[in-house]
């Protein structure tokens, strides 16, 4: 997308500047203005005095609103798809299906505003209040906070900012410094789908910005996409509020020796490696059993070694460059460390800018970071096992706990597994990055609070009111 067709930021009296930058080759995308800490708070109070018009208006309206800015985003498929190539660094063909889901999300957003409801009560169900009857409805929060990471520039905006305003909500957006045009094109469409300008505001701005939003008693709700150490933060600042976050993981995948080999190598090579591999539910740690693990492994190098890697332009290209160079040679660094531990790489691991070519890691210590943290970068970890039991200990061998793999042609092995290993989800014969944007999503051991996927967000960003008649 050319750079005049980029439009500025919805804030107000802005001080300093946010360049954003093409994540191939460095060169100036756009430059932006930001918020202070004070501009920051009249924006506040702006979206939360918007919140009653919100709450009031029909929900056919808001149905509506987010289905014509689904059409919009779907006619704009290669516009948008060649944005998020340029600022996110993601290959084309990622970049077009990730426009894809994100059509999908506003529309699943708009269904919601026709069908999530509430319920009923039985009041005469307990002696005493048969001379009752009444419903609950499921009204808005308020005022929502978003905060957005940008490995998923366009989808993750729309995971927040679509169940939002389907459930009468305001919201004020902080999306990512590092991709903030995908963010602002898509507030875009959905005021020119209709939806009044002060329903959803963009701020851009540093941590001060951020903490004064998160902190506000303005804002009822906070929902966050991001690392531990910012979740961490939040938590310890935002006050009295709700609060869902999805924080990562290091997703294990486990490959028993009754499996579909040629179809698990190459499920887990795209889980591996999607998105340069800064996918939250990516395959980081692939368990493979020690009777098919040389196969396995030899496979899956060849297959690795063959990723066509560099610009994110070219159809071509199957690995584009990571969201920096910094994070590419912090990466690198992961890696070298590793090898420097006893860790065997069997390929790639060299890095060209902000491009890193995919690696793949066997005999990793334990205590290395590259078993124990999330990567976020291309890189793999293949290690054998000899028992069910053992595969499920590794598995489990983290404090973070998004998604895992299954690959057997056992049903019963497939689902006893799939019951022991402590994930919020878990996918049987296929990677651990599978991910469909109605399904419940979200993490079960540390960090675990709340649900992304369209209907969970929604009842998330609204609360129950009681309706109770005595006659």
């Amino acid at each position: 997308m050319p750079e005049t067709a980029i439009a500025a930021p919805p804030v107000a009296t802005a001080t300093g500047s946010l360049v954003v930058h093409n994540k191939y080759d460095g060169g100036i995308l756009a430059t932006l203005s930001q918020c202070t800490e004070a501009e920051v708070g009249l924006e506040i109070i702006r979206a939360a005095a918007a919140a009653p018009a919100a709450a009031a208006m029909p929900r056919h309206e808001r149905g509506r609103i987010l289905d014509a800015a689904a059409d919009l985003l779907q006619q704009r498929t290669q516009q948008v798809a060649e944005l998020i190539v340029l600022e996110a660094g993601k290959t084309i063909r990622q970049a077009r299906k990730e426009v894809s889901r994100a059509v999908n999300t506003l529309k699943l957003s708009a269904a919601e505003t026709r069908r999530n409801v509430g319920e009923v009560v039985p009041f005469d169900s307990f002696a005493g209040s048969e001379n009752r009857q009444g419903w609950f409805t499921r009204e808005p929060l308020g005022l929502i906070a978003a905060i957005t990471p940008y490995n998923d520039a366009l989808n993750l905006v729309a995971h927040k900012l679509g169940p939002a305003i389907a459930g009468g909500n305001t919201v004020i957006l902080k999306p990512s410094q590092l991709t903030p045009l995908t963010a602002i094109l898509l507030v875009d469409l959905l005021r020119e789908a209709g939806l009044p300008a002060d329903f959803a505001t963009v701020v851009l701005g540093d941590r001060s910005v951020a903490q004064a939003i998160i902190s506000s008693k303005l804002v009822r709700m906070v929902s966050f996409t991001g690392g531990f150490a910012t979740g961490r933060a939040i938590a310890a600042n935002a006050g009295l509020k709700r609060l869902s976050m999805e924080l990562g993981g290091n997703a294990p995948v486990i490959v028993f020796e009754d499996a579909d080999i040629p179809a698990a190598v190459e499920a887990c090579v795209s889980g591996s490696f999607w998105a340069a591999g800064q996918n939250c539910i990516g395959a980081q740690r692939i368990l493979v059993h020690r009777a098919v693990f040389d196969t396995f492994v030899g496979d899956f190098v060849t297959q690795t070694a063959a990723l066509k890697t560099g610009d994110p332009r070219l159809e071509q290209t199957d690995v584009g460059p990571m969201i920096s160079a910094a994070s590419a040679a912090e990466a690198k660094r992961k890696i070298d460390d590793a090898v420097a531990a006893g860790a065997r790489l069997l390929t790639g691991g060299t890095v060209h800018g902000s491009v890193l070519a995919p690696a793949v890691l066997t005999n990793v210590p334990r205590n290395c970071e590259a078993w124990s943290e999330e990567l976020f970068a291309p890189v793999v970890l293949i290690e054998p096992f000899d028992s069910d039991v053992e595969a499920i200990g590794l598995a489990n061998d983290s404090e973070y706990a998004l998604q895992a793999g299954v690959f057997t042609k056992d049903l019963n092995r497939a689902l006893k597994t799939a019951k022991a290993i402590d994930a919020g989800g878990v996918m049987i014969n296929d990677s651990s990055d599978y991910r469909h944007d109605a399904m419940p999503f979200g993490g079960s051991k540390y960090g675990s609070m709340g649900r992304e996927g369209v209907h969970f967000a929604y009842e998330e960003m609204t609360q129950p009111k009681v309706i109770a008649i005595t006659s």
